[in-house]
Parts: structure tokens; sequence; C-alpha cells
């Protein structure tokens, strides 16, 4: 990382301002602008994030936000309703009174004396889907979106739901906002209101996890911040990122799809993080890239970037399988539009050999399988932090449980970009079943590095509005939709297809355990075969930044990531242990630190035993203030069931001030 300690533009920060809303609550911003803006307005950036600007993002926003209010932006980090310094609750995530907020905070941030008008809103995960959902709703002066590592349907392609599939990942998240929601707004700050202000979130912020298993389809809640729902909401130009290894790269397509404004996307080798911070890497000069996008929409300067493909992908070569990549091998190569005219999608036919070749499978006898529930064990999670760990390892342990269809040998590279399609004819002998397809590049050694995948529940073969129990033994096609890639498939080389009736804890089993039979010679994988090696685009600049923040840790962040089996009962479990760090911020003399530990089990043939247990505990001090929090989720199920246990516990010097208890049971809909 190059870093820039010779700014264009000498930068002036307000380190806590305050910004009413109608109804008197007052959320709290941190804004970095040009120095003189007041005299000379600049246009502004937001971002609108409930992470806390005053510690847990500080040191990403130092080296970023004055880079940028130095090339004559004001860029405004906002916490939201309930979070960091601002008043008032947050009681779920992107809330009609989130966004009523972010209008009034744009609208706000227009009329400020150094603020020429023009509003950009950028944001990574929360603040990239908040920035697409107040781009639909159309604030007068919001011109231009960039949008990262986040998703236009928060149903099909969130952390939530996968194919109509309860994603561990859910409990995973939940308890992170758990966590976070018990934490108070600084006394520096807000003065000698913070203890109210804390002890209203610890008392009403409530348990998100059974809000969210109470939406087991595609009802009201989950089409409210959809973007998809109806594309022409948005008519403000929008730059979607993601990664392979992020969660979210399936909505850059969707948004260059559909989108009637201007729209562009990246898609980099990189796991849930800001482009120059990407890993795997390489990582990028995004800061230059993201300045290139302001300064066209709003500043009205052609800066040439509209000229270059709507859609920059980095095409990966092949790597061999590791649960952690430092970098991946490949290169850049750019599509007009999507779909593109280079790929073209091609049937390959699953047989009854087990063979995957253009054309239709041999027919033959059905092919049936009941994955044991250590299927999934080695792959990772659901979305990756570019943590050791969180990528899949070799498919070869997990593919042991699963169907698999395979080409011979390739006879020349394969280009595969974009999502695949199974077409898969079969029944099952459950009326509630799943099936997991991956795409996996089998190396001439036999190691297994999977490239894509798609969970899918088949009572949502006709939708996930409304799902429907199946019928046993009676045979149906269904649509299974994987993940978009980019990938190199060598010559010499195989493509595997693997399907599984589970993956834990990535998906959520079943009820019962479930016997899927395909029937070959009626089934087909749809792959995007990019034609030629097609222009090859240049690199970017190495990654670059501001100056960081002034940070002494006291434990360096780190995460464990371990497998393992009771050999005694069966029982296989993975753990996850991450570390924030431990570290006080100089500059205000704050310590904070943050510690999760995940775990998740299940009895290989007994899908109601599987449970998942997260913990988080919290530590904020300065000056003889101190807070300590402590959350613990459990989620179990039964065949009709979920069921959630949770403890909250919150300290202040050394005194418990508060503790709560929580206990729920929520009825399965067909999941």
């Amino acid at each position: 990382m190059k870093v820039d300690t010779d700014l264009p533009r000498a930068v002036a920060e307000l380190e806590h301002v305050e910004i009413p809303m109608p109804d008197g609550t007052r959320l709290a911003a941190r804004i970095w602008m040009p120095e003189g803006a007041e005299t000379a307005p600049v246009p502004a950036i937001l971002e609108y994030i409930p992470y806390r600007k005053n510690d847990k993002t500080l040191e990403r926003d130092a080296a970023r936000a004055p880079w940028l209010a130095s090339r004559d932006y004001a860029y405004v980090r906002v916490d939201l309703r309930g979070t960091g310094e601002s008043e008032g609750l947050m009681k779920d995530e992107y809330t009609e009174l989130e966004l009523a907020d972010g209008c009034d905070v744009i609208a706000w941030i227009a009329e400020q004396a150094w603020c020429d008008g023009g509003v950009g809103i950028v944001g990574i995960s929360w603040g990239g889907f908040n920035g697409l959902q107040l781009a639909a709703l159309r604030p007068p002066a919001l011109k231009a979106v960039v949008t990262i590592c986040s998703t236009d349907d928060r149903y099909a392609d969130d952390i939530h739901y996968m194919g109509g599939v309860p994603l561990g990942d859910q409990l995973s998240w939940a308890s992170v906002m758990f966590g976070i929601n018990t934490l108070p707004p600084d006394p520096k700050h807000v003065g000698d209101k913070w203890r109210e202000m804390w002890h209203q979130r610890l008392d009403e912020s409530g348990l998100w996890l059974e809000t969210w298993l109470g939406h087991q389809t595609r009802d009201d809640f989950w089409r409210h911040g959809s973007v998809c729902e109806n594309w022409d909401d948005i008519e403000v130009p929008v730059y979607a990122v993601s990664g392979w290894a992020d969660g979210y790269c399936r909505s850059v397509f969707r948004l260059v799809e559909n989108l009637r404004s201007p729209a562009k996307g990246i898609v980099g080798p990189w796991s849930h993080r800001y482009p120059h911070l990407g890993a795997p890497g390489p990582a990028i000069d995004w800061l230059t890239e993201e300045t290139r996008w302001w300064d066209h929409w709003l500043k009205g300067q052609d800066t040439g970037l509209m000229d270059e493909p709507a859609l920059r992908l980095f095409l990966q070569d092949h790597a061999e399988p590791q649960s952690h990549y430092e970098k991946r091998e490949g290169h850049w190569i750019g599509e007009p539009s999507w779909p593109s005219p280079n790929v073209e999608r091609v049937s390959y036919g699953l047989g009854a050999d087990g063979g995957l070749a253009p054309g239709a499978g041999r027919a033959g006898a059905e092919m049936s399988i009941c994955s044991p529930l250590w299927v999934g064990l080695h792959g990772g999670k659901w979305c990756s932090y570019a943590h050791p760990g969180d990528q899949p390892t070799d498919q070869r342990h997990d593919d042991a449980g699963s169907l698999v269809f395979e080409t011979a040998p390739l006879e020349s590279d394969m280009q595969l970009v974009g999502d695949a399609v199974l077409r898969l004819r079969c029944r099952v002998d459950q009326p509630v079943a799943q099936v997991v397809a991956r795409l996996v590049d089998v190396a001439p050694d036999g190691a297994g590095t999977r490239i894509s995948h798609g969970p899918f529940n088949l009572c949502h073969r006709d939708g996930h509005a409304e799902p429907k129990g199946l019928v046993p033994g009676e045979a149906f096609t269904v649509e299974v939709p994987l993940k978009h890639v980019a990938q190199t498939l060598r010559a010499g080389h195989r493509l595997r297809l693997s399907l599984s009736t589970s993956y834990f804890p990535i998906a959520w089993p079943t009820p019962e355990p479930v016997t899927l039979s395909v029937i070959p010679g009626e089934s087909e994988l749809l792959l995007p075969l990019r034609s030629g090696p097609g222009p090859r685009l240049a690199d970017f600049d190495p990654p670059r930044a501001g100056a960081p923040l002034e940070v002494s840790y006291h434990e360096s962040p780190r995460s464990e990531w371990r497998v393992g089996q009771d050999l005694d009962t069966g029982r296989v479990t993975v753990e996850v242990r991450d570390h924030e760090g431990a570290a006080t911020i100089e500059p205000h003399q704050f310590f904070h630190s943050a510690e999760g530990r995940e775990r998740y089990s299940v009895l290989p043939h007994d899908p109601q035993s599987a449970e998942g247990e997260v913990t988080w505990v919290h530590e904020m001090s300065r000056d003889g203030w101190a807070v300590r929090t402590e959350t613990w989720t459990r989620l179990t199920c039964d065949a009709e069931n979920f069921h959630i246990s949770a403890t909250l516990r919150a300290w202040c010097d050394g005194t418990l001030e508060r503790e709560h208890d929580f206990a729920a049971s929520i009825p399965r809909q067909f999941s």
C-alpha cells in the first residue's frame, strides 16, 4: 500500500457534528473537507452505516476520507440512528426510518455552506445496501452511488437465505449485530446522557435473529429494500463493486444488466473488503478509480471512465485449494454489457455414467445420494472476510459424500464467465428437501478447488414467495442458479459438478435426512462459456491511501478456524474465532476490543441435532470509564421449529448494569 502523506490540499476534520432530524433526534457525523470549503463549496460524499465513526471504522476512515477530501470533496461519515453517538434506537437493518433519516441527512448536507448542493453516497456492505435503497427513494440532492459488496435482493441473495435455504451465516450476522447494539455512545461527545442512551439500546434493540427467522419466504419484509423489485426507481448512476470471494458478486451483474441509469461494475478476486484493501490480492488503486467516478458525476469532468467497458472482471487462473489466499493469479478482462456478446450458454448433459459433456447426457438408471451432514465442513463461509479458514479447502472431502458428474480432461483452456444454471430432473423421498450444487476445478492430481456453488430449497421450485411441499417419489424439474464466477480451467483439468442434499454449516439442514434421485439424460448444466481469449485489460495501479491513524495494538487482529469430529458419537464441529484486535486510538486515548467465537456442530445422520452458538465480548474504556458487554446466541431445531436462546450482559466500571435473557421458537416454513 502506497501511503500518500503529501495531499494536494489541506484537510479540516470535524470530529463530532450533530445532524437534526425532523423528529428532534440528532445523528452524529464525522466530516473531512478541504480547508476553505465554507467559502468555496465542494460536492459531498456520504457514508451512512452503524459501525461507529469514533472507533470501529475510524482506522479505515482516517486513511480514506482525508485522501478524498483533499481532492475537493467533503466526506461525511454518519452513524445510523441508535448507533455510535447518534441518538435514538436501531431495531433492524434497512428500516423505513433508517431510509427516511438517510434522505434527511442528504438534504441537510446539500444545504451546508461547504457543500455545492451535490451529494454522492458510498458504502461497503450495509452502506452499499442503503446506498441503493436511498437512490430508489430519489432524494433530490443525490447525484451518484458507489455500492460495494451489497445486494439488490434482500431475500434471494443476502446473508439470510440463499435459494430459499436458511444460511448459517444468518446466525453469525445476527450475533454480530446483537453485540454491536450493546455498545454505548462515547461520553466525550454526548456528555452525561450517554448512560440513558446506552440503557435504551440494551433494553430495546431486540433479538434480530427471531425477526429474520420469522420471515422464511420472500414476503413484504424482504421486498422492502430490495431494489430489484422495481429497477426504474433508481435514476442516478451506479458503480457496483464486489469480489469472487465475497458473498455479493451476483448483484454487480444484475445492476449492470437491469438499471436504466448509467451503471458500471468491477469484480475482483477479493473477499468482503474495499478494493484498495482487497484480499486475496491483487488489491487496486481504488481511491483513484472512485475519484474518477465522483469527478465525472459530481463535477461534470470527462474522466474517460464511461468510455471503458461496462464490466471489468478479474479472470482467475487455477489455484490449489486453500482456506486462505494472499493473492490469486489471473488478469483483467472487459465486457461491453451484461449479458455479454462474448459469453454463450452451452448445455452439458448429466450422464448415467457420471459424465458431464456437451449435448444430452447418456440416459440410464436414476442416481441417488443421501449426503452425510459432514458434507460442507470444507466449504468455508458463505461470505469470506479474507480470514484463514473461511474459503473452501480441497473438495475431495465433501465430494466423497456427494453425487458427482465430471468432464473428461479438457483438451484446451475453458473460460467460465457468468452464472451457471443447473436444470435438474429429479425426485426426493421427503416433503422438504434441498440440493447444493458446486462446480469444482479438478487438477490432474485429483485436488478439487470449488469455483462456484448454489444451495436451493426444492420447496421453492415455483418461486420464493409461496413454497410448497414436495410429493415423495414424484419427479419434477427445478432450476438451480449458481454464483457468478470468472475462471479459467486449464487444459488437462476436469470440471466436476457435485450435488449434495446438505452443506452444513453454510446451509442449515432440512428437518429429515433426504435421498435425492437424479434422472440422467434429462438433466443439464448450462455453462457460461467465454469464447476466445478476448482483449486483456491493463492492470490497475497498486493501492494507495492517506496516512494511517495512530493506533497502538495491545493484541493484533487474528482469526482461527478448526474442524473436528468426536469419534465416539460422530458429531462434527466447526469452531471459528475472530478477534478484531485490542487497541488504543492514540489521538483521543480510546481503547476498544472485540472478540467473537462461533461453534457449529451436527451428528452426521441427524439433521435435528444441528446447533450453532456464537458469543461476542466487547470492551471500551477511557480515563477511568470502562464498559464491557457479552452476548451469547444459540440456535437449534427439531422437525417443526427453530429454537433460539440468547443472553446479554453489560457492565460499567465493573458493575453489572443489565442482564437480559431471550428465548423463542419459530415454526419452520418448508425450511
